[in-house]
């Protein structure tokens, strides 16, 4: 197969979607013919710094080196996060990457979110060697601290879960619908999460710290971006941003820490297999992804695998929120199952709800039905390519694999489809690595119980 010139081949393309071109099958066969080094570093909060380097190929490919820059940094910037982009080494490459990345270019949303998160204009600088930046990285330790008497908070966007944790021992819990999406006014939000804190505190003798998993993007306890305050106005960001910690003080004085539901959903991984280098996935209304370290830390990055490019087939269908084609939610959430329905032959009533239509195929699943099988199949076929993918970036030594797309049969199939590929077509990956649904221990630790132990005590 060919894309842009560069020849490169795959055993196993999704049975669904043919036209697949897995990002990272493509980009390795690039890189043997590259010899130009390049090196980039994306900056975020308080002077945090990460570099790569990389090569590019000569001038007469230059299609194909402006799409490999291109999809480069849009990777970086997703899964590492930032509000600075250096690039060094490719200045005529590097100076149209500048213009998408502006206000009024190609890459305006990714400019948008960026300066919403980090509330200063983003920018994409062209530099020499000289002045190329120095990494400044670390992990940060969080989590897997359970003695004392703690609240765990999930807020998810259509339920919120709470915990009453006692040593680690969950000795209440409660799941309660609501509607944060829907609500203008944070007070609604506020009331919530309070409502939810107190009814765990009086499970307890006393309130030692508490801890919250939530979608978004955070800066401290801060949510920067969060689809929980979607219909929010900016004039009351200062509310939202102050949420949780005003939510806490309603307990009392006590510590506080807000993670990101990715990265909570890899440390209850992490806790349950007792080891680091743990990737977690989940699969739902869109894609969330999480990391924890080799030595048991975060590492400070975004992990907003949603957005972050996974095919680069030119007609695959876009993201409606980033206006972007090929990025991740549209192979690993339930608009992958609705996008492969089609295909498959099956026809989904279109007055239905996205989570109405993936149930109605996990039935058909359920019951044996063979074009379902083939959409969980696809699935499991982007899974394997893209874990090659994402491995470049992540030491994975288990990915698991949750949310309502991973339920059920459907669930199992993908897994043991993305096992059978990696195994003929990664088989290193596949030795160090194991991509499996959540076992029984890490159902037991959850996802709740995870986000309690975030604060540290004294």
């Amino acid at each position: 197969m060919n894309y842009l010139g560069i020849e490169y081949n795959i055993k196993n393309l999704p049975v669904l979607d043919p036209d697949f071109i897995p990002y990272g099958v493509w980009a390795d066969e690039y890189l043997k013919g590259a010899f130009r080094p390049v090196k980039i570093a994306v900056e975020r909060e308080n002077g945090k710094i990460t570099t790569f380097e990389t090569k590019m190929r000569g001038a007469d490919y230059f299609a194909a080196n402006r799409r490999y820059l291109d999809r480069y940094v849009k990777f970086l910037l997703w899964s590492v996060g930032g509000k600075r982009v250096t690039i060094c080494g490719c200045d005529e490459e590097a100076a149209v990457i500048r213009e998408a990345y502006t206000e009024q270019g190609e890459r305006a949303f990714d400019v948008g979110f960026m300066q919403d998160v980090y509330e200063c204009p983003f920018e994409v600088v062209i530099c020499d060697e000289e002045h190329f930046p120095v990494s400044n990285d670390a992990t940060v330790s969080v989590g897997g601290h359970l003695e004392g008497c703690r609240i765990g908070f999930d807020a998810g966007g259509s339920d919120r879960k709470v915990s009453a944790v006692i040593d680690g021992k969950t000795v209440y819990s409660e799941e309660v619908v609501w509607n944060p999406k829907l609500s203008e006014d944070p007070q609604y939000q506020f009331d919530g999460i309070v409502e939810s804190f107190r009814t765990a505190a009086s499970k307890m003798p006393r309130v030692d710290a508490i801890g919250v998993s939530s979608a978004g993007v955070f800066i401290g306890n801060a949510p920067m971006v969060s689809s929980l305050f979607i219909k929010v106005p900016r004039s009351r960001r200062e509310e939202v941003k102050t949420i949780f910690d005003r939510a806490a003080l309603e307990i009392g004085n006590v510590p506080i820490v807000v993670a990101n539901d990715g990265d909570v959903t890899a440390l209850a991984g992490a806790m349950s297999l007792e080891t680091g280098s743990v990737m977690g996935i989940a699969m739902g209304t869109s894609e969330a992804g999480g990391y924890v370290a080799a030595d048991g830390n975060v590492l400070g990055w975004f992990n907003e695998l949603a957005f972050a490019p996974v095919d680069l087939f030119e007609g695959a269908m876009a993201d409606e929120w980033s206006g972007d084609i090929g990025v991740g939610c549209k192979y690993f959430s339930q608009d992958a199952v609705i996008k492969l329905a089609p295909a498959a032959g099956i026809e989904l009533d279109e007055a239905a709800t996205p989570a109405e239509k993936l149930k109605a195929v996990q039935e058909l699943m359920n019951a044996g039905d063979e074009r379902a099988e083939k959409i969980f199949l696809s699935i499991g076929a982007y899974l394997a390519h893209t874990m090659a993918l994402y491995s470049k970036y992540y030491d994975i030594r288990y990915l698991l694999v949750l949310g309502r797309v991973a339920s059920g049969k459907g669930g199992e199939t993908l897994i043991q489809e993305c096992n059978r590929i990696l195994a003929e077509e990664y088989p290193a990956l596949y030795e160090k690595a194991t991509v499996m649904l959540p076992d029984e221990k890490t159902r037991r630790v959850g996802q709740s119980v995870a986000a309690a132990s975030l604060p540290a005590i004294g």
